[in-house]
């Protein structure tokens, strides 16, 4: 086993954050999580996980620095969705600076697939501009960069659908798309910490499987026992909602994601890499029954 590291996980309460936890906590590293509501319900779920909780907000540098203090490893991650993507840059910047301050010996910031190949995303440009100060503060940083989650086809507007049996996204039937399990963010992201001087400056973009929607509501079919049919979602009605989401899509059906994923399997085996197939195996397909 490697040496146990201590690690500061940021955005812990969340579903990437709350999957770093768990995994780092499974190798047996030590946890503090980082959060503003540290009395809230996902606070005490990592307590009772083993981890510790430390009040503070990425937005305030001083609160950061705080945080930041005594840990030798950082996972940052920020959430455009909530923030926007310029407050995202912002608080980004802002914990990064903490970082250095506080003398961390590992910052592992989390990014998005490809945001660096100029795809004109919103919501990837911010992740961009967080990428390139941290590359400019001399010290030592890996970047994670997942691609679409899994875990989007039991959102909770995927869940509605797929009560009525159908598996809607905005993209052509035909269109592949790279996927990722988020337990396998949280693995991969345990790898890199214990790896630590092995992937000092190095980005990595990080996918479990390559399918169409199509071969995507097959595969849930399957899992789920019942007709499963893909529908394809007009780019306009995503417009309505986001232009952000819109321009991502538009990007995924243009370009789309590029991860070595025979290469990630055969680099970072002990990550465990589930194929969409395994996902939806393990998933428990019970909340489709339950009332929504």
């Amino acid at each position: 086993m490697s040496t146990k590291r201590h690690v500061l996980v940021t955005g812990a309460t969340g579903q990437q954050g709350g999957a770093v936890a768990a995994a780092l906590l499974v190798r047996g590293h030590r946890v503090t999580a980082l959060t503003r509501k540290p009395d809230g319900e996902g606070a005490r779920r990592l307590a009772s996980a083993g981890a510790e909780i430390r009040a503070g907000d990425l937005g305030d540098a001083a609160s950061a620095r705080q945080a930041a203090e005594g840990v030798d490893t950082m996972f940052l991650m920020g959430n455009s969705y909530e923030a926007g993507p310029e407050e995202e840059t912002r608080q980004g910047i802002t914990a990064a600076d903490a970082a250095k301050a506080a003398g961390i010996g590992h910052l592992i910031y989390s990014s998005v697939g490809d945001a660096n190949k100029n795809t004109g995303v919103p919501h990837f440009e911010s992740k961009l501009r967080v990428e390139r100060h941290i590359a400019g503060l001399d010290i030592p940083y890996t970047v994670s960069a997942p691609v679409a989650f899994m875990e989007n086809a039991v959102a909770p507007w995927g869940i509605a659908g797929l009560r009525q049996g159908v598996h809607a996204f905005a993209l052509p039937p035909g269109r592949a798309l790279q996927l990722v399990a988020v337990a396998d963010i949280g693995a991969f992201v345990a790898a890199l910490a214990e790896r630590r001087e092995q992937v000092f400056g190095r980005r990595f973009d990080i996918a479990g499987d390559e399918l169409t929607g199509e071969d995507q509501a097959k595969i849930l079919s399957q899992a789920i026992g019942r007709p499963i049919a893909y529908q394809e979602l007009p780019i306009a009605a995503m417009r309505a909602q986001s232009e952000d989401m819109a321009l991502m899509f538009e990007w995924f059906d243009r370009t789309g994601y590029s991860a070595d994923i025979a290469g990630l399997r055969r680099n970072f085996p002990e990550v465990g890499w589930h194929s969409f197939a395994d996902w939806a195996r393990g998933f428990d397909w019970s909340v489709i029954d339950r009332a929504p």
